[in-house]
C-alpha cells in the first residue's frame, strides 16, 4: 500500500510533516491551499480514518500510525482553537 507524507503549516508558521498509510490524502487536500482550522481537522479525520480502514481491509488490522497521526493533528490543532481565523496550509505531498 503506498504511503505518503503531507507537509502542513500551522497558524504559528511552524511546519509539520504528517503521515498517511494511503494516498487518500490527495482526495481531501490540495497543496498550496489554506484551510480553516475546523475544515483542516475534519478533512484530516475523514482522510486518516479512510486510510486506516484501507489498511484494515488489506492486512486485517487498522494502521496505528494513522491513528497516532490523527491524534497529533488533534493535539496541535487544539492549541490554535482560540486564535481568531486560524488556518492551516498544505505545503506539499511526498510519496
Amino acid at each position: 500500500m503506498p504511503e505518503m507524507r503531507f507537509h502542513v503549516r500551522w497558524p504559528d508558521e511552524s511546519i509539520e510533516v504528517c503521515y498517511s498509510p494511503s494516498l487518500v490524502i490527495k482526495d481531501h487536500f490540495v497543496p498550496g491551499t489554506t484551510y480553516s482550522l475546523a475544515d483542516f481537522r475534519e478533512r484530516s479525520r475523514t482522510a486518516l480514518r479512510i486510510a486506516a480502514e484501507r489498511v484494515r481491509e488489506k492486512y486485517g488490522f487498522y494502521c496505528s500510525l494513522a491513528h497516532d497521526q490523527l491524534a497529533q493533528i488533534e493535539e496541535t490543532a487544539a492549541r490554535f482553537e482560540i486564535v481568531p481565523g486560524a488556518s492551516v496550509t498544505i505545503i506539499s505531498f511526498e510519496e
